[in-house]
């Protein structure tokens, strides 16, 4: 019975064998024959639709196996075969399955190409709500990549769409952010056309001070002829909207001179009319012929858009000579404006047939009618963008707090494994050397009491040193300064000296024995110890010497203990008369701050200061180093000669 059941194991798995043998064969050679058709198909020698059915060959067999980055590769060149192909609906479908395939498998990049793929197509078809969803996904996916540069760019075509749609405040904010991420000098063409639509926010909303300004940041940093050519345009017709009609006139007539600008029909005609808009208006050309002629450029052009533009500038030209042609030019840009749902130019064309038939109701309650509507629609607009905007911000945030649960619910497994592991090692090593352990552990706590007793007997050396170099301090101090105005008090005495002098020799001398014996005895650290701390700095504080003091009010003195108070006042004492000797200074603030722990001290004076080696020679100043250090703070010092002192004290608090 057992040798059958053998038996029937070893046949079971060579079956098995068998076929895992078989699968591996055949996934290897669909791996090969989807390498064998990517390579015609990025064959730039083939025609696009040969090249499309190498692609769909790739496609066919790849889709027989799991989503990988090769399957969205195959979709991105797919699709960016159809929109060679002008089959945008291909385009836009292959786009879409490689945006939820890419979804699924976590590939920010393909995420970020196929949702810019989307947004462009919609927003070609006029869908701009859709196109701004899409320009968001693609932001977001280059924005967990790093990529900056695709970042702003995103954000500048979000912003185009929110001016294009008359949510100019909106786009302001997003053309902002946008020019956070753009980097001179890789993306000076966005930069310049972020600075272009930012100047044209600035234009509608009548700012036409900043309007000029962006339009030359956009001029500055565009590399591009043509660019700096329509920027130019925009700038001229600015001008013309603020009166600054020779300025217009003289960029205009330059522009023109540029040879470049005759092979592009549109701007040309632009060009033409505008300057010849402007002449009108300063009154320096009576006759039409230019603005005819630009007319005619974009009529055999099919700019629409600039037709509207041609006809309303001939009617205000007929305006104030024959009514007739007025209408007429009038009536056919209120015609396009309405073909085309430019409610704006229909608007602006109202206002001059109100202005030449004051008594028809009918264009008042158009132009009623157009004003209630478009304040309508774009309220709706700039509700549904700050709504985009508002979402996405909540989405972020959502992934980020789910991210970080993930990462603390990892870290929790993490450690209760490593707890484990940890437990059964330690388990296991105490069984194997729980006598070594013992006398590790006796050995280490021997060290630590030796090093303790070390630390301890450092600091007591540390706060002598400090002592005694103040008592040599005052000693010395005393025999010199003291005692040398005793002798003198005392000659002059023997000299039988005027009454007055003497009585000033023993009131100075007073006043020294005074501030010897407020430096030797204790300082109180009690509730008076600010006062006592700031009448020591006005005290030590020359009379041609200002003394600012910023910061003491936020300070909570009360929890500083006794000693580090007693060292401070005693270290800013040092440094105070330092200054009163040494420096010359017409000017020392000293400032206090809490920084989480430590309550640090900044001081400056403007005085001479000094070089490192005069630093270093000062007994002084040596000295408040062992009495900060002593109480576990620290100072530094930092000066130049001619370039006045500063010090930084950090006080444990």
């Amino acid at each position: 019975m057992a040798r059958a059941r053998v038996f029937f194991l070893m046949i079971l798995l060579a079956f098995l064998g068998c076929k895992n043998s078989k699968e591996l064969e055949t996934s290897k050679q669909n791996d090969h024959s989807i390498q064998e058709a990517l390579k015609p198909s990025k064959n730039t020698a083939l025609d696009f639709k040969q090249r499309l059915k190498w692609i769909d060959s790739a496609h066919a067999s790849q889709q027989k196996k799991p989503i990988d980055k090769l399957t969205l590769a195959i979709l991105y060149d797919k699709s960016a075969l159809h929109y060679k192909l002008k089959q945008s609906d291909s385009a836009s479908f292959y786009d879409d399955l490689l945006l939820r395939k890419s979804s699924l498998l976590g590939d920010d990049y393909y995420m970020g190409r196929a949702s810019h793929r989307l947004a462009y197509d919609f927003k070609s078809h006029g869908v701009y709500d859709s196109a701004y969803f899409y320009y968001n996904i693609s932001k977001n996916a280059f924005q967990n990549l790093g990529d900056s540069s695709q970042v702003g760019r995103r954000l500048m075509s979000m912003g185009l769409i929110q001016k294009d749609q008359n949510d100019f405040f909106g786009s302001k904010e997003t053309l902002t952010e946008a020019l956070q991420f753009l980097k001179s000098p890789k993306d000076d063409k966005y930069i310049a056309s972020c600075f272009n639509a930012l100047a044209t926010n600035h234009r509608k909303l009548l700012n036409y001070k900043d309007a000029v300004v962006y339009y030359l940041k956009a001029i500055e940093f565009s590399d591009l002829e043509m660019d700096k050519l329509i920027y130019t345009n925009n700038l001229s017709a600015t001008y013309i909207d603020h009166g600054a009609y020779a300025k217009a006139i003289g960029l205009l007539q330059e522009a023109l001179k540029n040879s470049s600008l005759q092979k592009r029909q549109r701007e040309y005609a632009r060009v033409v009319d505008n300057l010849a808009y402007a002449l009108w208006l300063a009154g320096e050309n009576a006759t039409p012929e230019n603005l005819i002629k630009a007319l005619d450029i974009r009529i055999s052009d099919g700019d629409k858009r600039g037709q509207i533009a041609s006809y309303t500038h001939l009617g205000e030209y007929y305006t104030a000579n024959d009514f007739r042609k007025a209408h007429v030019y009038f009536d056919s840009a209120m015609r396009l404006s309405k073909s085309l749902k430019i409610p704006r130019a229909e608007q602006d064309v109202l206002r001059f047939l109100i202005d030449l038939n004051p008594k028809n109701i009918a264009l008042r309650d158009r132009y009623t009618f157009l004003q209630d509507s478009m304040y309508s629609q774009e309220l709706k607009v700039k509700t549904q963008f700050a709504k985009y905007k508002y979402d996405d911000r909540l989405k972020q945030e959502s992934i980020l707090n789910l991210q970080t649960e993930k990462a603390v619910q990892e870290l929790e497994v993490a450690k209760e494994r490593n707890y484990k592991v940890t437990f059964v090692f330690a388990f296991f090593m105490a069984c194997l050397g729980s006598g070594f352990i013992y006398y590790f552990f006796k050995q280490r706590n021997k060290n630590l009491k030796k090093k303790a007793t070390f630390l301890k007997q450092r600091n007591k050396i540390e706060k002598l040193e400090a002592v005694y170099e103040t008592e040599a301090q005052l000693s010395r101090r005393l025999h010199d300064d003291f005692g040398a105005q005793l002798n003198h008090t005392m000659l002059l005495i023997q000299n039988n000296a005027e009454k007055s002098i003497l009585l000033d020799k023993i009131d100075g001398l007073y006043q020294q024995s005074r501030d010897f014996s407020r430096e030797i005895n204790d300082v109180d650290t009690g509730a008076s110890y600010k006062d006592e701390l700031f009448e020591m700095l006005r005290v030590q504080t020359p009379p041609s010497t200002k003394l600012y003091t910023t910061g003491s009010k936020e300070i909570e003195w009360s929890k500083i203990s006794g000693l580090n108070k007693t060292v401070l006042y005693k270290v800013l004492r040092e440094i105070m008369m330092n200054m009163a000797t040494y420096s010359e200074a017409s000017l020392v603030t000293i400032t206090f701050l809490k920084v989480e722990n430590f309550l640090r001290i900044k001081y400056f004076d403007d005085g001479v200061g000094a070089s490192v080696e005069a630093l270093n020679s000062k007994n002084g100043l040596r000295n408040t180093e062992k009495r900060i250090q002593a109480i576990d703070g620290t100072i530094i010092f930092e000066s130049e000669k001619g370039k006045g002192f500063k010090v930084e004290i950090n006080i444990p608090n």
